[in-house]
């Protein structure tokens, strides 16, 4: 379940259908207890929910003693979105049901050289396949989440200025996807994104703050606060691959110097197992660095790593303590509870990255003594930014957001007799 205390809903519709969403099933009782609407409230909200196809009758709760009550849940397959990951070194789709399952994915080259209208061009017609290929009708596709690496300036249209993407640098890509595809698109960052992917598909409990780590080509943080994406007035919060972790250490590609990114991303593994002929021999690495085979270079040392190659493993290592400081780092100012491991090069390497960053965190989080930090890896590391892009479509289409109604700490107790009931701001 991933109904936190405290988010808002834009209206009641959107309160109940997310109680829904986030307990499972539960009956017309228990919303109300969830809720604090009146019986009449949660039936007429429900009977709109039924005749939309967003809900359905599922069977009927245990006994009690007095009438078994019907429990309601969301109907999966009445709505879908596609999420798209853009990145230099692919570009990932999906497809998800209402519940953020994912029932078609794929994945294609990334931007490499090409200017942007051919990638648009290109994107509209693996988006039209991905469709097609799933047998869903466009009708009830709600929209297209396109993510990317930071920083975006969402006011004037996407601006992507890693180095391996300058060209793209106050491209629009969301307006002209958009056009090409025939689709609404939402833009958000690609670790936003990942976190509330890890949200909407119910993987985070209870948690009131969440971070999720990505590591792909290079780092951020999503962050969640009671379930909404905390963003900051750019859209750029959580950049923590631009935390200082070394303030003479070396230049970072963003102007400062000892980034979290430049000493513990990827591309410093990489560089690190270059420096070493023996091991970029045995690792299979290019003389020349290519940075479209980043990520597929940093797979290849973690592979040596797991086979246990010392050597691949001590960079690797030494990339986890630095990243764990950041972490640690993120966890002391936003007082997490939670945080996600994931990303494409976490999908492949968490195993080693879990223990160091969990370790860091039980022995120096600042308030440690009050709660600890639960540190896990995603289900779903490898496409968590693309399915968190469907998600975004998910939740601005279906469960708009505003201060006002809040969900309570603990759904099943809504259930129960005595179930806590929502408060307003």
């Amino acid at each position: 379940m991933s109904g936190p205390a405290s988010t808002p809903h834009a209206s009641s519709q959107a309160a109940v259908l997310d109680v829904i969403r986030a307990a499972g099933t539960i009956s017309r009782v228990g919303l109300v207890r969830a809720t604090g609407f009146t019986g009449a409230t949660i039936s007429t909200v429900v009977r709109r929910l039924i005749d939309d196809g967003l809900v359905l009758e599922t069977g009927r709760a245990e006994s009690t003693g007095g009438k078994r009550r019907v429990l309601l849940q969301l109907n999966q397959s009445s709505r879908f979105a596609v999420g798209v990951h853009l990145d230099h070194a692919g570009i990932t789709y999906v497809l998800t049901n209402l519940g953020g399952s994912v029932v078609a994915r794929m994945s294609r080259a990334g931007v490499g050289t090409d200017d942007p209208p051919a990638v648009v061009a290109r994107m509209a017609l693996e988006i039209d396949a991905l469709i097609e290929g799933a047998g869903i009708d466009r009708g009830r596709l709600l929209g297209l989440g396109l993510v990317a690496p930071g920083p975006l300036n969402q006011a004037s249209g996407m601006q992507l200025v890693p180095p391996a993407m300058r060209r793209w640098e106050d491209f629009p890509l969301d307006r002209e996807l958009a056009t090409a595809a025939r689709l609404p698109v939402v833009l958000d960052n690609d670790a936003t994104a990942a976190a509330l992917g890890e949200h909407w598909s119910g993987g985070v409990g209870n948690a009131s703050t969440l971070a999720a780590i990505y590591m792909g080509t290079g780092i951020g943080a999503g962050l969640l606060i009671n379930g909404i994406p905390y963003r900051g007035p750019s859209g750029n919060a959580g950049e923590i691959g631009h935390i200082c972790i070394d303030a003479e250490g070396p230049e970072c590609w963003c102007g400062a110097r000892g980034c979290t990114e430049v000493l513990a991303g990827p591309g410093a593994v990489v560089t690190a197992a270059r420096e070493d002929p023996e091991l970029a021999r045995a690792v299979g690495l290019a003389t020349t660095p290519d940075r479209s085979r980043r990520v597929a270079d940093f797979a290849a040392v973690t592979r040596a790593a797991l086979r246990g190659d010392a050597g691949a493993r001590r960079l690797l290592e030494r990339s986890a303590r630095y990243l764990a400081v950041a972490a640690r780092t993120l966890a002391n100012v936003m007082d997490l509870e939670q945080l996600v491991l994931t990303g494409p090069s976490l999908a492949i390497a968490g195993s080693i990255y879990l223990p160091v960053v969990q370790e860091e965190l039980d022995r120096a989080f600042f308030s440690r003594a009050t709660h600890s930090v639960a540190v896990r890896l995603s289900r779903s590391a490898a496409t968590a930014p693309a399915i968190g892009a469907a998600a975004m479509v998910l939740q601005s289409e279906l469960v708009p957001l505003r201060e006002g109604l809040r969900l309570p700490d603990n759904l099943a107790d809504a259930e129960a007799a005595g179930g806590g009931v929502v408060t307003t701001s």
